[in-house]
């Protein structure tokens, strides 16, 4: 964690060091708006960004609400249904090793020790170890992203086979549904997060078999990716945002935890959206692990080498530093991760 260390020391000097690119408008920008998703009832830490100013004069633009999940996200900036997305960094790896044109440029979440996804089971129920796995159902929020990943890490650490692996059932479901699911019976364990967490662990009758905190400690978990066409044709477009964003973590870290809730709520109210607010009332945390979102090597090498084991990439396919780039941040900081800045 060497360069980590690096880059919090530089954190607290990050003040307008970046040289501006050619303007190609009044602003400076080469757009006004990026189109985005949201989440109901969430306000990500860009919609933070702009209601704080970090952003402005560039504006973000709602498409809608993401109701799949991370892989649809980035699925839809490939398509160019969206500037911008996010996801896992294990799916963003994937694509990127199947030659995806997308670059990740700041970390969107990760996990810590207060904000963490954990796989449950009921408390009279014999599920201790990663070989009470098999033959049972798992629900999970979306197949193929976070925590999908997590569990087969998990599973191969207990030393199970790709065979045993098989025998271990994934259901997709809402996390609004997966306590639900829980507890009538139509799964084993269920993996819960956020509200949905707190809300079972409130109710009780649960228990904690393993988080990904216990398997990985904090770590970035996912990150914000654009096209690779969308970074090269609006770089000071792209540079507003990842500098705007880290404002906005920065911001969130640093002020008491009931004046972030409250300024949540507050874009929740204004945006209009007929949105319930209970959610954000458990904020704790930004959960990015890194100063300012900036990305690190092992927040995609982790995942290289677990795809590399489990067959689903080969060696040497894709390097982390294939996947993302600092180059947007403040210029100490991207000094710092090693890449060479651009004027």
């Amino acid at each position: 964690m060497t360069k980590w260390i690096a880059l919090l020391l530089l954190s607290s000097s990050l003040t307008a060091c970046s040289k501006p690119a050619p303007k190609h408008s009044e602003t400076g920008l080469e757009v006004a708006s990026l189109r985005y998703e949201g989440s109901p009832g969430n306000v990500a830490i860009a919609e933070l960004a702009e209601d704080l100013g970090f952003l402005a004069p560039l504006k973000l633009e709602f498409m809608g609400n993401n109701m799949t999940g991370g892989p649809h996200s980035i699925q839809s900036v490939l398509t160019g249904d969206l500037d911008v997305g996010g996801s896992f960094n294990g799916a963003i790896v994937k694509l990127v090793a199947s030659r995806a044109p997308l670059t990740s440029v700041i970390a969107s979440y990760g996990t810590d020790e207060k904000s963490y996804q954990g796989f449950y089971t009921l408390a009279n129920k014999a599920i201790a170890g990663p070989r009470d796995f098999i033959g049972k159902k798992v629900a999970i929020n979306t197949l193929g992203a976070h925590a999908e990943f997590v569990l087969r890490d998990y599973l191969a650490r207990g030393g199970l086979t790709p065979e045993d692996v098989r025998k271990v059932t994934m259901i997709a479901l809402p996390s609004s549904n997966i306590e639900q699911g829980l507890r009538s019976g139509q799964v084993d364990v269920a993996c819960l997060s956020t509200i949905f967490r707190d809300k079972a662990l409130a109710r009780g009758g649960v228990k904690l078999v393993f988080s990904d905190y216990e398997l990985f400690g904090a770590f970035n978990a996912g990150s914000t990716v654009m096209s690779n066409k969308f970074i090269a044709e609006h770089p000071n477009t792209v540079r507003k945002y990842v500098e705007g964003i880290g404002e906005a973590i920065e911001w969130a870290r640093s002020r008491p935890r009931e004046e972030v809730i409250a300024r949540m709520e507050s874009i929740i109210g204004k945006r209009g959206r007929n949105e319930d607010t209970s959610i954000v009332k458990f904020w704790t945390s930004t959960t990015v692990a890194t100063p300012r979102g900036a990305l690190l090597d092992e927040d995609f090498q982790i995942w290289i080498d677990w795809l590399v084991r489990d067959g689903q990439i080969d060696a040497g396919q894709v390097r982390a530093q294939d996947i993302y780039t600092n180059q947007f941040q403040p210029r100490p900081l991207a000094e710092a991760s090693g890449e060479a800045v651009k004027p």
